[in-house]
């Protein structure tokens, strides 16, 4: 799906899963925004959602932000921690 839309059978016939798994994930993915789903004829092809994968990364540069946020709180209180003591 990140080289362009597939249908089901061409995501599932690389993995190790059945082609009834790889359709469940599928539905997941698209019921939160991840993949979007176009009718084809008998076929669903699927996609990544740009809007979706925009929302995730948004959303880890946020987590990630968090944590840098953190650690330097936490730097910074030990550096005046040892300030103090010396």
């Amino acid at each position: 799906m990140r080289s362009g839309p597939l249908p089901v059978g061409r995501i599932a016939a690389p993995l190790p899963v059945s082609r009834p798994a790889v359709s469940q994930h599928l539905k997941v993915l698209t019921d939160v925004g991840l993949v979007d789903v176009t009718p084809r004829g008998t076929m669903r092809v699927y996609r990544l959602s740009p809007k979706g994968v925009a929302e995730l990364r948004a959303w880890f540069d946020g987590l990630w932000d968090d944590a840098l946020a953190g650690f330097a709180r936490a730097a910074e209180a030990r550096a005046t921690e040892r300030k103090t003591r010396t």
